[in-house]
């Protein structure tokens, strides 16, 4: 219905709206939306044809097929690792390797895969082990927590580190999840934005008991081990 209202401000403007993609102009831009990769030949042939006898059914069997596909996912959980900040190493002068890194961004993957409820989601990640511990898919969750950078050295002070990634954790969860960075809040009430002082340490009481630790999480039989013999 709001093309109507889009309708009415184009006219009123003297303009007119693009005229609607060719069957291979939107066959490429599902493949690349969806999946962010192009499409076949050959599926693209098949849906030019089914376009020409039926535009909305051939539409919503081409997107539905890509969004079963493993490469939707990817494609998508791709983009939630960037807001998380994934990487396989710590950053900073250290850098050091995390090998376990990559258990988080299959789970990522695979929640997109099976179009897990964003809810669950949302507390897999940020309390996956309080809701069960026995879970190995919800201990690999919380490595959301484990994403940003950290830099303890000899000339560190550990407290010091500590509290720099509880900040760290704090304003990632704010950015995240609220679409609202936090960090201001440590030092001074927001001037516009509802979130006073009180608010971040009431945030920061929930992550401060928060371990590193190796956690035991055995492997999901949906887990690809292929070669890790070779690479031991």
């Amino acid at each position: 219905a709001v093309d109507w209202f889009v309708d009415q401000r184009l006219d009123s403007l003297g303009l007119k709206a693009a005229p609607t993609a060719d069957p291979l102009e939107l066959v490429r831009r599902l493949s690349f939306g969806l999946t962010g990769l192009p499409p076949n030949p050959q599926d693209a042939t098949q849906f030019v044809d089914a376009f020409a006898s039926d535009a909305d059914s051939a539409v919503r069997e081409y997107s539905t097929r890509l969004m079963q596909s493993p490469q939707y996912g990817e494609h998508f959980g791709r983009q939630w690792l960037d807001v998380a900040r994934y990487a396989d190493s710590a950053g900073f002068a250290n850098d050091y390797a995390r090998p376990n890194a990559w258990r988080y961004r299959d789970y990522v993957v695979r929640s997109f895969n099976n179009d897990k409820r964003y809810d669950e989601f949302v507390r897999e990640q940020l309390a996956g082990d309080e809701l069960d511990d026995k879970n190995p898919e919800n201990i690999v969750a919380t490595g959301f927590l484990r994403m940003g950078p950290w830099e303890q050295t000899g000339m560190s002070v550990f407290r010091v580190t500590r509290q720099q990634w509880l900040d760290d954790v704090i304003d990632s969860v704010g950015q995240t999840f609220l679409g609202h960075a936090l960090q201001c809040a440590k030092c001074h009430d927001h001037k516009f934005d509802p979130v006073p002082t009180r608010d971040y340490y009431r945030m920061m009481a929930i992550f401060s008991t928060t371990q590193f630790s190796e956690r035991e999480a055995p492997f999901l039989d949906v887990e690809n081990r292929g070669r890790f013999e070779a690479a031991n």
